[in-house]
């Protein structure tokens, strides 16, 4: 059941039992990383949740806090499904390059095809920060380029308390 809030004609919010909450930690990993999560192919609010259920039993990682979820019109390719949006805080003991190769398997696993820039896509996963971590390689840039001018970025990290 998600409580559904209109913003704007464009941008409507969904917060849930799981999405706009925060965890109780239990261990103390080296790095603190928050990840933008996004999608608009099929059920994406049911996937976010698979995604959570992964994430939980992972080891590797701690599921911190999510934010609440953003449904907002595409950008770059414009001809296609409104985007769902949210934000995961994890920790982690994993460097910022092995955590960028966890998310593309993550992604993988949830049956993400690359095709062209901005395509429709079943599950997207975003390393916005990584503690207070600044990378820019042809793999790799953190904080992620434009966080800061994406709505579904700010409002959804707005959201976390």
């Amino acid at each position: 059941m998600y409580l559904k809030s209109r913003l704007s004609k464009s941008l409507t919010t969904f917060k849930s039992l799981n999405f706009s909450r925060k965890f109780k930690q239990k261990n103390s990993y080296r790095y603190k990383a928050t990840v933008g999560i996004g999608g608009n192919v099929g059920d994406v609010k049911r996937r976010f949740e698979h995604l959570l259920v992964n994430i939980k039993r992972d080891k590797r990682v701690e599921l911190l806090q999510t934010s609440l979820i953003l449904k907002n019109p595409p950008f770059g390719y414009v001809n296609q499904d409104d985007f769902f949006n949210s934000i995961i805080v994890l920790q982690t003991n994993m460097q910022a390059f092995e955590f960028l190769d966890y998310l593309m398997r993550l992604e993988k696993k949830f049956a993400r095809r690359r095709s062209f820039a901005n395509a429709p896509r079943t599950l997207d996963l975003d390393i916005i920060f990584f503690d207070n971590i600044v990378i820019k390689t042809d793999k790799l840039t953190i904080p992620h380029a434009e966080w800061s001018k994406r709505e579904s970025v700010v409002i959804p990290l707005a959201s976390l308390r």
